[in-house]
């Protein structure tokens, strides 16, 4: 059965913390972010080896597989968005449909080993990226499809909230 599409506008986890995963967005910075995507990645690595990684708990959820696969696709797009804000003043960002992207790259049948080697070089990848952003740059601007304004650090919050709200999910 397919997955009803979330619709919500996260970015309000910017001006609060997230009552599900209890993450606090005002604690990271890009300074954080690698260390923060690397404590990560055992997990995540943990997560795809358990024999049911790939069942869903109900009809209406992701499996973890499914949610390691979004994981990794979060990781390679923002790692996409943050370079392009870092090249261009006012960067504007492409539509990305998670639920189509879900779809099409069928999560739901991906070998979970492939995609624990796939995550990890995403997240390894994006951690980099991170790291490499100076303090003044954090406040160069990029802008979402649907017209939500983002700086590098808010990026960088909003992105840490989406991997760390959804290893919330998968170890409930």
């Amino acid at each position: 059965m397919p997955i009803v599409p979330d619709a919500k506008d996260w970015t309000w986890v910017l001006s609060r913390p997230c009552p599900e995963c209890s993450f606090n967005a005002s604690t990271a910075t890009p300074a954080t972010v690698p260390g923060s995507i690397e404590s990560m990645l055992p997990r995540w690595r943990a997560i795809l080896r358990r024999p049911d990684a790939a069942q869903r708990p109900d009809d209406d959820t992701w499996s973890a597989l499914e949610y390691a696969c979004h994981v990794r696709d979060v990781f390679a797009l923002f790692d996409q968005r943050l370079n392009l804000m870092l090249a261009e003043d006012g960067a504007q960002f492409e539509d990305w449909d998670q639920d189509r992207t879900a779809v099409e790259k069928d999560y739901a049948n991906a070998d979970p080993s492939e995609v624990a080697r796939e995550l990890a070089a995403e997240g390894h990848q994006a951690a980099e990226s991170f790291a490499g952003v100076r303090e003044e740059d954090w406040g160069r601007k990029g802008l979402r499809s649907n017209g939500s304004e983002f700086t590098v650090l808010t990026l960088s919050q909003y992105f840490l909230h989406d991997v760390v709200h959804h290893l919330h999910d998968v170890n409930g």
